[in-house]
Order: structure tokens, then C-alpha cells, then sequence
């Protein structure tokens, strides 16, 4: 491996920042936004956006995703019963070179998920709540100033499902020292969401009337994402980062039921969920990456998360790319997340009537959880196969496969499993 392509680190880095902007607008819309080990929707690897300098190409990513889990937590019914979901996610993700210094970007796709838990809103099987189908569309430019070392860009996009709609804007600013070691990356966004209060339906006054939901409410976050990288040694790099994150508005879950010691657990005896108007996240992350060999490298990240909820957490993860030919990498990964529980969740029938805030939504519990996976990614140098697209009649390359399989598993008693493909394309 040469030194320049060491150097190139800090380059990749702000490349996988802006390719993650997108990702980190559809995180925020899941069916579980108050998930802090970010496991609980299937999310999408985006791929890093072509060089600027690459203005002759345009690159396609296709990417499709499945995910399933099950569990006996569910939070539709206080804490207990089934959290089995499934979740099919195709996207399209598109980056347009204009020119050598400026880009184009979208970032396209749906999911299509089915829960047994939401079935439960309404204690009868196949309504239409145990399924839906979100579209998202995120939008971004970037370019590279005249310096040849600052990168600025603007996006923004919109989320749409059944009871949820959200549109987010965002920017980013990044600047490369002179002799390219070390970089310092700065991204903003903002979401603005409308959420359609649908409550269990032996909560609400009418129950007919309210079948589509009883009025609306709003939540706006609001996210800082700051990475410092360095290159240290020729074969060490590292990066310090933390997206800090003010969220007001609604935070709760109309549907999830909170049932009380002192009332039981009959039916009509639940509340609603309630949980405060205002979240603060604090998570400080480092990222270390080291070339062992020219066939080997270690890339290993730990993560601090706390948050005015009274959650604490650390996530570790590691991941061992292996060459095994010029085409061939196999990728083994393994990460541990561990948290505290939040001040307002206790398990079914534990809280009591007297309590302010209340939660039995698990994802708010204390809990360590293991996932690991293995990858691999096939990109031989002249590219996998070459075809005619549909229109012009131009030559357009398969360039490369990425295939993942990750398994998780909760202490809690919940598991899932993902499995998901990236077809790299370039079109001239």
C-alpha cells in the first residue's frame, strides 16, 4: 500500500460524512426514534460519493435490505407480548458529478414493513396499522471551493408513511490541512415532523370516529455532527467525533400502553405512553482505523452516549477486513452496546399512577446487546460486467457487489436478523 493512499484518509472520511447525511435523515423517522444502539430499524450502508475530480462518471448505488426480529416486550401492550417485525427497504442512491469541483446527489427508496406489535393497537389481527409502506427522498449538492481543500454542500428531503410525515434540511462544511493529514468536518441538520396521534382504541372517546387517528402533534430536532480525523503514522489513522442532538416536541408513542400496579392489567386500565417534550443527546465517538498488513486491516470504534432521559451507554465495534484476492474482501464484524435505563421506564404493572412521566417501551430499558455479521464485497478493477443502458444507448459498468449478513441478540430476549446487498454501478 503506498503513503498517498494513507493520506487519502481524510478524504474518505469526509466522503463517508456526506454519504451518511441521507441515513441519518431516514434514522430519524423509524418506527423506534428512541432506540439508542441504533439496531432497531434496518438501515443501508451508503456508499462514498465519487471524487469531484471524477467528473466523466456518475455512480449508482442499488441497495436492498431485509430485516426481521421477534421478541416478547412489546411495547403496544405495556412491556410484554410480541415485538416481531419485518422490513423490506429497496433504495436508490445517485451521485451526478457536474463538474470537476461540484455534485449532485439523491437518495431514494421505500420500506415496507409489517409488525405484529402495531397489530395490537386495535386487539384485532390484521388491521390495517400491522402493515405500511414509507417513501423517503433526500436531496443534496456539494462542492469544492477554490482552495482545493474546503468541501461545502446543502440537501434536504422529506419522510412519508400512514401517520407520519418529516422534512429535514441540511449543510455541511469540511476542510483538509495543507499537506492533507488532517481534516475537520462539520454537518447541521434539522428535521420537522408531524405525527398523527393514533391511540389504542379502548383510549380513545370515540373509537370509531378516531380510527384514523385523534389530531396531531409536532416534533423538531435538531443535530450538530462534528469529526476531527488525523492520519498518525503511516498505518494508523483516527478520528474523534459527536453529533450532538436537541429534540422538542412530541417524544412519545400515542399507542404504547403503560399499565399501572395499582389498577392492573385489565383492559382499559392502560395510559398512554408519556414521556417529556425535551431530549438532549450527548454521544462522543472514536474511530481508529490500522493497516497491518497489505491484505489486513483492523477498524475498531467505541462510542459514549448520555442523554437528559438518564440513559448512559457504550458501544464497541470491530470490524476485520481481509483481502483474500485483488477482488476478494471478507469482512467479519462484531459489536457490544450496553445502557442504562432511562428515569421513566419500568416493566409492565412496576410503575405506579403517581408518576409524572412512564414508559414500558424496552428500547428505553437497561439492556447489553452483541451483533455480528460478516461482509464481503466483490469489485474486480475493470468491474464485475458491462451493458447498454435503456436510453443513449451508453456503456454502463457493474462495478461492484457488497453483500451483509448481520445477527442481533438482545439480554432481553429480543433477536433479529438483516441481510443486505449494495450493487455498485458508474454510468459514463
Amino acid at each position: 500500500m503506498s503513503y498517498s493512499s494513507y493520506l487519502s484518509f481524510p478524504r474518505a472520511l469526509l466522503a463517508l460524512l456526506l454519504a451518511a447525511v441521507p441515513i441519518l435523515a431516514r434514522a430519524q423517522a423509524t418506527p423506534t426514534p428512541n432506540r439508542v444502539d441504533g439496531y432497531g430499524a434496518p438501515s443501508t450502508t451508503a456508499p462514498s460519493p465519487p471524487n469531484p475530480s471524477n467528473h466523466g462518471e456518475t455512480e449508482l448505488n442499488i441497495l436492498m435490505s431485509y430485516y426481521e426480529q421477534d421478541g416478547n416486550h412489546g411495547a403496544v401492550e405495556g412491556g410484554i407480548g410480541t415485538q416481531q417485525l419485518t422490513d423490506l427497504t429497496p433504495t436508490i442512491i445517485l451521485n451526478v458529478p457536474l463538474d470537476s469541483v461540484s455534485r449532485l446527489s439523491a437518495n431514494v427508496g421505500l420500506d415496507y414493513y409489517s409488525s405484529a406489535s402495531t397489530d395490537r393497537i386495535d386487539y384485532v389481527l390484521s388491521t390495517p396499522s400491522s402493515s405500511d409502506t414509507r417513501f423517503h427522498a433526500d436531496f443534496g449538492y456539494s462542492r469544492q471551493l477554490a482552495d482545493k481543500r474546503t468541501v461545502v454542500g446543502v440537501g434536504g428531503g422529506f419522510s412519508k408513511e400512514y401517520d407520519y410525515l418529516s422534512f429535514n434540511i441540511t449543510g455541511s462544511w469540511a476542510r483538509t490541512s495543507l499537506d492533507g493529514n488532517r481534516q475537520l468536518s462539520v454537518a447541521g441538520q434539522a428535521f420537522f415532523d408531524r405525527a398523527t396521534l393514533i391511540r389504542p382504541v379502548e383510549l380513545r372517546a370515540n373509537p370509531g370516529a378516531e380510527e384514523h387517528g385523534s389530531g396531531y402533534d409536532t416534533r423538531q430536532s435538531y443535530n450538530l455532527n462534528l469529526v476531527y480525523s488525523q492520519v498518525l503514522t503511516q498505518r494508523l489513522q483516527a478520528a474523534v467525533s459527536t453529533e450532538l442532538v436537541a429534540q422538542r416536541g412530541l417524544l412519545s408513542t400515542p399507542f404504547h400502553r403503560v399499565y399501572f400496579r395499582e389498577t392492573g392489567g385489565e383492559l382499559g386500565t392502560a395510559k398512554t405512553e408519556l414521556l417529556p417534550r425535551q431530549r438532549y443527546k450527548y454521544p462522543v465517538g472514536l474511530r481508529l482505523n490500522y493497516y497491518a498488513t497489505d491484505l489486513v486491516q483492523l477498524r475498531a470504534y467505541y462510542r459514549f452516549y448520555n442523554d437528559n432521559f438518564g440513559i448512559r451507554a457504550h458501544t464497541v465495534e470491530l470490524e476485520t477486513p481481509v483481502k483474500l484476492t485483488p477482488f476478494f474482501v471478507l469482512y467479519p464484524f462484531y459489536r457490544y452496546h450496553t445502557q442504562t435505563a432511562a428515569n421513566y421506564f419500568a416493566p409492565y404493572l412496576e410503575h405506579s399512577t403517581t408518576d409524572l412521566y412512564y414508559t414500558s417501551d424496552y428500547d428505553l430499558a437497561s439492556f447489553s446487546a452483541n451483533k455480528l455479521g460478516l461482509g464481503l464485497r466483490y469489485s474486480p478493477v475493470y468491474g464485475i460486467g458491462r451493458f447498454k443502458t435503456p436510453f443513449g444507448g451508453r456503456v454502463a459498468k457493474f462495478k461492484a457487489l457488497d453483500i451483509r449478513y448481520a445477527y442481533y441478540r438482545q439480554n432481553t430476549g429480543l433477536t433479529a436478523n438483516l441481510v443486505s446487498a449494495d450493487f455498485s454501478f458508474t454510468l459514463p
